[in-house]
Order: C-alpha cells, then sequence, then structure tokens
C-alpha cells in the first residue's frame, strides 16, 4: 500500500508539519554554538548550551505525551508553533548567551511536543503493520530532510548576513509547519482509554523488549548528538568557514534522508532487529574513521554515511515501539523515547564538551565508536518480536 493512499494527504501534512520544526531546531543547534564560541565562551559553555536544546524534554515528554492523548493533534503544535517562533525572535534580538541558552530551553522543548503529537498522530492515519512501516519511513524522511534544511539556513545566513538575520530567518518555519498541519483530522483517545496522571510509566518500562528497545534508541541518539556537537567544535577549531560546517551536518540529513527513501520501497522485505544491529557496527566503524580525516570534502563523505547509518534506524524504532507498546498507551512509550533520547542529548554535550578539553575532539569520537560496538547486541534479542 502506498502511504499516498493514505487519507486526505494526512501523512504529508504529518511530515512537512515535523519537518519545519525540527529544521528550526537543528538550525538553532548550529547556529547558536558558534555565536558562542564567537563571544568567546569555551567547549563546555557550548556543551551546556546545546544540552539545553533536550533538558526541556526530558521533563516535558510525559507530560506532553498524555496531553496529545486527550487533545489529538492540533492544538500541541500549535502551543509549540508559537512558542519556537517567539524564542527565534528571542534570540536574535539578543544573541548573548543567557538568551541563547533561554532560547534553546524554549526551542527544543517546542520540537518535542511536535515530535510527541505527530508521531502519535501516525497510527491513526496509517492502521495495518505495512503502511504503518511506511508512514514511519516517511515521516522520517521528513526528519532527515530538516537536518539538512536548518543547518545549511543557518549557515549561509550567518555568513552572508550575520547571526541576527540568521535567527529571525528560522522564525518562520515554525509557522510553515502549522500551515501543515492545520487541516489535519485530530484524533484523540476515546475517554476510557485516555491516560491518567496515576499510571506508572514503570508499568510500560517492565516490559523486557520495550525496554531493550528503549536502551538501543538511546545509545543512537548519543551517537547522533556526538556528532552534532563534535563538528562544529572541531570545525571552528580548524578555521572552517560558518557555511561548510552547515554543508557538512548537512550531508549527515542528506545520507539519513537516502537511506529513508529507500525504505518505504522495502518496507515489507525488512527486519528490524537486523537492520538495528547492522546500523550500529557501521557507526562503529565509522567513528573509529571520522577523526582521521582532515579535509571538509572527506568530513563531509564520514558524515554523510554517518546519516546513512543512522538515519535507516528510525523508522525500525517507531515500528518496534508501536508492536511493544499497548495502544492506548501509546502516546507515552513515544514520550519514554523522548525521554530516554533526550536524557543522552542533555549528558552527551557535557560529556563530550569536558572530554574534549581532556582528550580532543579524536578522543571523542573513539569513545562513542566503542560505546556503539558494545551496545549493538542489544538489537539480537529483538529479532523474537
Amino acid at each position: 500500500m502506498s502511504p499516498f493512499q493514505l487519507p486526505a494527504g494526512e501523512l504529508a501534512r504529518l511530515v512537512l508539519a515535523q519537518l519545519f520544526v525540527n529544521a528550526c531546531v537543528t538550525g538553532l543547534r548550529m547556529a547558536m554554538p558558534l555565536q558562542s564560541l564567537r563571544l568567546g565562551h569555551g567547549e563546555a559553555a557550548v556543551g551546556g548550551l546545546i544540552a539545553l536544546f533536550a533538558l526541556a524534554q526530558v521533563f516535558l515528554a510525559l507530560p506532553a505525551g498524555r496531553y496529545c492523548e486527550r487533545s489529538g493533534l492540533k492544538r500541541p503544535v500549535a502551543m509549540a508553533v508559537v512558542v519556537a517562533t517567539a524564542a527565534c525572535a528571542m534570540a536574535a534580538a539578543w544573541p548573548v548567551l543567557p538568551v541563547l541558552c533561554a532560547s534553546a530551553l524554549l526551542t527544543g522543548g517546542a520540537g518535542g511536543v511536535v515530535i510527541i503529537a505527530v508521531q502519535r498522530h501516525v497510527p491513526r492515519v496509517a492502521g495495518e503493520a505495512a503502511s504503518l512501516r511506511q508512514a514511519f519511513s516517511w515521516l522520517a524522511i521528513g526528519l532527515a530532510l530538516s537536518n539538512v534544511l536548518g543547518p545549511l539556513m543557518a549557515g549561509f545566513l550567518i555568513d552572508s548576513a550575520g547571526i541576527r538575520v540568521a535567527l529571525l530567518g528560522l522564525a518562520p518555519l515554525p509557522l510553515l509547519a502549522w500551515l501543515a498541519v492545520r487541516g489535519a483530522v485530530d484524533h484523540a483517545s476515546p475517554l476510557h482509554e485516555a491516560p491518567t496522571s496515576e499510571r506508572s510509566v514503570r508499568d510500560l518500562w517492565r516490559h523486557a523488549g520495550l525496554r531493550r528497545l528503549l536502551l538501543l534508541t538511546g545509545l543512537l541518539s548519543c551517537c547522533w548528538d556526538v556528532h552534532t556537537f563534535v563538528v562544529p567544535v572541531l570545525g571552528h577549531e580548524r578555521g572552517v568557514p560558518a557555511s561548510v560546517i552547515g554543508s557538512i551536518l548537512g550531508a549527515f540529513g542528506i545520507g539519513a534522508a537516502a537511506v529513508r527513501l529507500l525504505a518505504p520501497l522495502v518496507a515489507a522485505q525488512l527486519r528490524e532487529w537486523a537492520v538495528l544491529l547492522g546500523a550500529m557496527v557501521a557507526t562503529a566503524l565509522l567513528f573509529a574513521v571520522y577523526p582521521l580525516v582532515q579535509a571538509p570534502l572527506a568530513m563531509g563523505l564520514c558524515s554523510a554515511l554517518l546519516g546513512f547509518s543512522l538515519g535507516s534506524t528510525q523508522p525500525m524504532v517507531m515500528s518496534l515501539l508501536h508492536r511493544l507498546a499497548p495502544q492506548h498507551r501509546y502516546g507515552e512509550a513515544v514520550a519514554m523515547r523522548v525521554i530516554v533520547n533526550n536524557a543522552s542529548s542533555v549528558g552527551i554535550p557535557l560529556v563530550s564538551g569536558a572530554a574534549g578539553s581532556l582528550v580532543g575532539a579524536a578522543g571523542v569520537f573513539w569513545a562513542a565508536g566503542v560505546l556503539a560496538a558494545a551496545g549493538a547486541r542489544l538489537a539480537l534479542p529483538l529479532k523474537d518480536h
């Protein structure tokens, strides 16, 4: 079944909504650390700034998941769009570290709410397993493209017009997300199935398969965050222009988009656990090689290959998550995944910033490679689910 046969273009709305909001977040995650470095702040400060994009999501994810179960899609997205747009404008008006930190916190939280709302809505659009896997693949393509659009847009605006214009130029992206999603049909949970605050997430965590999947996706997020953090720092140290750094990060998104373009075409033939295992092994090998290359073109190639490897995992993770989680608690399961991923996104920049000062960017890359290799075995037991 083609995803374009789904009712009323719902899937296209979801893809575009998540694409535009996440492009805003990824653009800011590239622009703000460069501004912080230009202001004379060190790697530790940059790590703390990047960590703030994820910190809000750690605390907001479960309440957001339950709110989306009650309210559906459009109301959470509308609130997130307002917050993200205001955060961009605030950062553009006062591009100093305290304001950048506040903007990062607000924008990261808004992006997390949109991810939860959209991914909770997908199973309401595509019901059967094959169609659902295709839908998640197309949604993942939108996320990958956002990782191209955001950094490239921010990098070229910085080089051509300065940091203020770059930050302000990202503000319309969340508004485009609202234009995409406003015609969607909401699907709130029935009242007898709506989640309650008294129900503990430990009920979900006790499920062995779900727990293993969440740990694995947390490791994948660690690898993603190491790359996002280290490349701007490494590029700044080597005197690489902002537009080139944005292009290197954009190559990661191109690789992720390329592999995800293939996924809907072969979704019925893919085995989730095998894709996850292969991605972890390939990521470990790429992290071993990445610090050894010097030329921006070679860095871009490594970035694209890493994007191809890590980008293949999200549709598989979301397909398994939907199969393992109770249907009426799927929003909470998505929120738990967001928490695990963003706990990594909080910790990794802080740890990488401190470790980078001691062992350098190469040491951070190699440590991440060891972590990926060690975590590959988590994928093996998932073949039974």
